[in-house]
């Protein structure tokens, strides 16, 4: 295996250099990172670049503007899928809420399947620094959406996967429609009308540790609503 982990970055200067660190302490074999930075007016990209002169593992991808998760995580995967040797792609935040002692279990796993979440709904895993009302709008959530698409995931909302690189070369990334936090319930679920083999590790999904959260009331609403018109689109 060589895996790729894509950092998505939007004012992530207090966290990037601290989190690339840790990810590296790790310890995988031929493990990279991509930083794919929306023009972070707080000097993220820049932070970026040095740290990419230091290191050969990391790489950066500037992007001029943010247009949202989605759009910057395909912006990564096809950069990821014009080096052959990759074998693997991570979707992971840079905030430290995705924490990086779990990655060998997603690899382990990504032996046996070919995409593995991280979930914080199945035995083992949960989150921390949540208030009640956001653990009932995650559960909630969740739960709606599974039933909707009748697909047998129990975090189909989280962001820390594993992706096979077959599955990505076999979504049509050019037409995901969603550039928002509901891009996760999209691409998940494309991949299981696919076919392809899904399976669920347990995470600890932990508050950031600083700067602000992104999450709002605007983004559950564009879930709500696209969900249900992803149960009734035809995957090519």
């Amino acid at each position: 295996m060589q895996p790729l982990i894509i950092l998505p970055t939007y004012n992530e200067k207090e966290n990037l250099k601290a989190i690339i660190r840790e990810i590296l302490a790790v310890g995988i074999d031929g493990l990279q990172i991509m930083v794919v930075d929306d023009g972070s007016p707080d000097g993220t990209g820049q932070i970026a670049d040095r740290l990419a002169q230091e290191n050969s593992k990391i790489s950066v991808l500037h992007r001029t503007k943010k247009e949202g998760l989605g759009r910057a995580y395909v912006a990564g995967f096809k950069k990821a899928l014009t080096n052959p040797n990759i074998t693997h792609i991570f979707e992971m935040d840079a905030d430290f809420s995705h924490q990086p002692k779990y990655i060998p279990d997603f690899l382990a796993m990504a032996k046996t399947h070919d995409l593995v979440l991280g979930s914080r709904n199945i035995p083992g895993g949960g989150v921390e620094n949540w208030n009640w009302f956001r653990r009932f709008i995650s559960w909630s959530a969740n739960t709606m959406v599974r039933r909707i698409l009748n697909i047998p995931v129990y975090d189909l909302t989280g962001g820390f996967k594993c992706w096979s690189r077959k599955v990505l070369e076999a979504l049509d990334l050019d037409n995901v429609e969603s550039s928002g936090y509901n891009f996760q319930i999209e691409l998940t679920y494309k991949a299981y009308k696919k076919g392809f083999k899904i399976g669920e590790t347990p995470i600890v999904f932990v508050e950031r540790r600083a700067g602000a959260s992104k999450f709002n009331s605007g983004i559950m609403i564009e879930s709500l609503l696209k969900v249900i018109k992803l149960r009734f689109q035809k995957i090519k």
